[in-house]
């Protein structure tokens, strides 16, 4: 692999270990690890930690979906490798 497919692969990875890191935090972190701490504040009447565990994190996630797939495009630009 050349030097320029290198370059497209380190952005690549390091798009998707950004992506994967807020993936853990909201999922593991804010709905297990950090529970009790986000359960003082409440949304919408109910506990935020509850919330994230089962609503929250779905809105992330899509909101993941997204960001993911405008960063790549621009990966994709920079590096002359996207679609028409």
């Amino acid at each position: 692999m050349d030097k320029y497919g290198e370059a497209y692969w380190k952005a690549t990875l390091g798009l998707l270990t950004k992506i994967l890191a807020v993936w853990f935090l909201v999922s593991f972190g804010a709905g297990i690890l950090f529970a009790d701490i986000l359960n003082g504040i409440h949304l919408g009447g109910y506990p935020l930690g509850f919330w994230f565990a089962h609503q929250g994190s779905i809105y992330v996630f899509v909101a993941l979906i997204f960001i993911y797939a405008k960063k790549m495009g621009e990966i994709d630009r920079k590096f002359d490798v996207h679609e028409e």
